[in-house]
């Protein structure tokens, strides 16, 4: 499958650390999601696979996804809407 990237509005009006979506994720996922912020990454949402969440993050350009423990990948098999 061919990744489409589409422009988005972020509507969030608090801080990613307050937010639903990152009260979900692990411990290891904030972590990585924590490093790959000082990238401009943003978290977008959580999906569940299997019984297992996988964090969705983009930086307006690229678009990487982190599993429960903390793996990131920077080309992930998914389409974002």
């Amino acid at each position: 499958m061919q990744l489409q990237k589409q422009p988005y509005t972020d509507r969030r009006q608090e801080p990613p650390e307050l937010s639903v979506w990152w009260k979900k994720l692990s411990l290891a996922q904030k972590f990585s999601a924590g490093s790959l912020g000082k990238f401009g990454y943003e978290l977008l949402f959580i999906r569940n696979e299997q019984g297992r969440s996988l964090a969705i993050l983009s930086n307006q350009t690229d678009t990487v996804s982190i599993t429960e423990d903390g793996d990131i990948n920077g080309s992930p098999d998914i389409i974002i809407r």
